[in-house]
């Protein structure tokens, strides 16, 4: 039933266009997000034809006999337009198997698109991973999502938090002004976490000027000292926190709950969800109870992140 292509340079202009219009995509599937860090993954997306009409898409990268939908990225998957149906998704799965086959590999790890930034609802993969291919869950990650119109109160630290914003007379701008933020960023998860962000300031600049409406910094002054600030991913109907940090400053004044609150109540407010992203280590066998819990004094409640895998 399908013709199974390799992605090569030739069809961005055709993915770029069905991912812009599927039920179940962010623009972390087009092209020019996805091949910033190309020269670390060997791309092996997939187009799914039948007959000369394009399908759907899957982002993926191959390492040895593995074939991946996305190590590199959040999430991945089966990428699905608004006519894809069940019945369609379980053959694909069937002539997707015998297609890795084929090629030698012989381990599939897969990472579903979270329901929350699906346009339509779009589990079908979950399906036929299910029945065809005896798909395990391999990971789950504990993902913390405010739904917009569901209006939970905020936390009393929280509140109190912002109110001192008020008193101090914290500014929050829209400035898309990285380079100050990320220096208190980088400072925060070395103290914190001893980590570093997962995209160099490099990285991000360049991820920003190919998405400059896509990708929002908001950073928080007092008087002119920078003291917090956040990075916003605007997915259609869901906004995504992608990093957040606060100076000693920020985190006494309020910075984030400013922030915050000049985005849901305001710049924001016509979005479904906020998505602060997950709160875990070790692949989900550890809970940030601390992070977590800052993150549900806003009103956020749990979304879960998913891998699973399968043999060949």
């Amino acid at each position: 039933m399908f013709t199974i292509k390799r992605y090569t340079p030739e069809d961005k202009q055709l993915w770029d266009g069905y991912v812009g219009k599927a039920r179940n995509a962010t623009f972390l599937f087009l092209r020019d997000y996805m091949d910033y860090h190309a020269d670390r993954f060997r791309d092996h997306s997939l187009l799914f034809f039948v007959g000369h009409r394009l399908h759907s898409v899957m982002p993926a990268h191959e390492d040895g006999k593995l074939f991946a939908t996305h190590m590199g990225l959040t999430y991945g998957g089966l990428i699905v337009g608004i006519d894809v149906t069940t019945a369609d998704v379980v053959q694909l799965f069937v002539e997707l198997n015998d297609y890795l086959r084929r090629e030698g590999f012989t381990k599939v790890i897969y990472k579903p698109v979270p329901w929350v930034y699906h346009r339509v609802p779009a589990e079908e993969d979950l399906y036929a991973m299910f029945w065809k291919c005896n798909a395990r869950l391999l990971q789950r990650m504990s993902g913390t999502v405010i739904d917009l119109h569901a209006h939970l109160p905020w936390r009393k630290d929280h509140r109190r938090r912002l109110k001192n914003a008020m008193q101090a007379g914290v500014r929050v701008v829209a400035d898309d002004r990285l380079e100050p933020f990320w220096t208190v960023l980088e400072e925060n998860l070395r103290l914190r976490f001893g980590a570093k962000p997962v995209h160099s300031l490099q990285e991000i600049m360049l991820l920003k000027s190919r998405f400059p409406q896509l990708i929002k910094q908001y950073n928080a002054y007092v008087g002119d000292e920078l003291v917090g600030g956040i990075t916003f991913y605007v997915m259609g109907h869901v906004l995504h926190g992608q990093y957040s940090a606060t100076n000693a400053v920020g985190k006494e004044c309020g910075a984030m709950e400013a922030i915050y609150q000049q985005v849901i109540g305001c710049d924001f407010a016509h979005c479904r969800f906020l998505d602060f992203g997950t709160s875990n280590e070790q692949g989900g066998l550890v809970l940030n109870e601390g992070l977590i819990a800052h993150k549900e004094g806003y009103g956020g409640r749990t979304v879960c992140y998913d891998t699973y895998e399968w043999t060949l």
